[in-house]
C-alpha cells in the first residue's frame, strides 16, 4: 500500500481558501494537525486533511469556536463522518450522546445562518437606500 500523497502548506492554502497564517495558527493550538512533516521540518498535509480544513473553513462565517470547531470535528470523527464508520464497537450511550451534541452543533449552525440572513437582508436595505439617494 503506498502511502497518501501530501502536499505543502501553500497549496493547502490555495487549495481553502485559508491564510498560511491561519493554517499555521490551527496547527499551534491543534485544530488540524498535518498529516506529517518533511525531513526538513515543512508541514504536510493530506486530501483527507484538506477535506477537514474545508469542514472547518465552512464553520468560520457562522462564528463558532476554535473550541466549537474541534468538538464539532471530534463528533465527527466519532460517529464516522466520511469513508469508515467508527460506531461499531461504541455502547449505544456513547453514540446517543455523541448525536445529542450533534444536534446541538446543528442547532447552533441554524440559529447563527438565520441571524446572518436577518444581517445580509439589512445589507441589502441599506445598498438599496443608498443607490436611491
Amino acid at each position: 500500500m503506498t502511502a497518501p500523497q501530501t502536499m505543502h502548506i501553500g497549496a493547502v492554502a490555495d487549495r481553502t481558501g485559508l491564510s498560511l497564517r491561519t493554517l499555521r495558527h490551527y496547527d499551534d493550538v491543534g485544530l488540524l494537525r498535518p498529516s506529517a512533516r518533511s525531513d526538513g521540518g515543512f508541514r504536510l498535509y493530506t486530501e483527507s486533511d484538506v477535506e477537514r480544513l474545508l469542514l472547518i473553513r465552512r464553520m468560520k462565517p457562522l462564528g463558532f469556536s476554535l473550541e466549537e470547531m474541534a468538538d464539532l470535528l471530534d463528533v465527527a470523527d466519532r460517529l464516522g463522518a466520511g469513508d469508515a464508520p467508527a460506531t461499531g464497537d461504541a455502547p449505544p450511550s456513547d453514540v446517543d450522546t455523541l448525536r445529542d451534541r450533534l444536534a446541538g452543533h446543528l442547532a447552533a449552525a441554524e440559529e447563527r445562518r438565520t441571524d446572518l440572513a436577518r444581517k445580509l437582508d439589512m445589507a441589502d436595505e441599506l445598498i438599496g437606500l443608498l443607490r436611491a439617494l
